[in-house]
């Protein structure tokens, strides 16, 4: 639906942007479905902090190429930006999401996360009046009925 919905829009697909997204995706998925069966044995913090030790050695060293040659010009609305990111978003909220998958079923629960996307948009409209197309609409609309079929038929 959502490269139906681009594809509409004049967007082009790049292979070079493309593959790596996808492969991405996967490993995401696979890295969700893994966190939430280690969380019935070890617990929602245990997994992430492991995921997070265990990254380290891959992560350490792109930050270190990346990094900025000075920080100066990095104010305090983006230091606390990523403090919040890092510590609600990434920390707290796994933990959370890593127990609900444990309790409700990796299936189950996955498929609702399909739906954040569509809750964002809802959330833009109400919240910061962003204008919502009828083609967002119908778009989130069969999604929502895909993901409801799915759950249906999972049971």
């Amino acid at each position: 639906f959502v490269v139906g919905y681009a594809a509409m829009g004049g967007i082009e697909a790049s292979l070079p942007g493309d593959l790596p997204m996808l492969a991405a995706v996967i490993v995401c998925g696979l890295g969700y479905a893994e966190g939430a069966r280690l969380s019935r044995t070890l617990g929602g913090w245990q997994v992430i902090s492991w995921a997070l030790v265990l990254s380290l050695p891959l992560m350490l060293p792109i930050a270190l190429l990346t990094m900025p040659a000075s920080f100066d010009h990095v104010g305090p609305p983006a230091w606390i930006g990523l403090a919040y990111v890092s510590l609600f978003s990434m920390l707290l909220g796994f933990v959370f999401w890593y127990r609900g998958l444990a309790r409700g079923g990796i299936a189950a629960v996955g498929q609702l996360q399909l739906l954040q996307p569509f809750m964002g948009l809802g959330l833009a409209a109400l919240l910061l009046h962003e204008k919502v197309s009828g083609t967002m609409l119908v778009v989130t609309l069969a999604a929502v009925i895909c993901v409801a079929g799915a759950r249906k038929y999972a049971n």
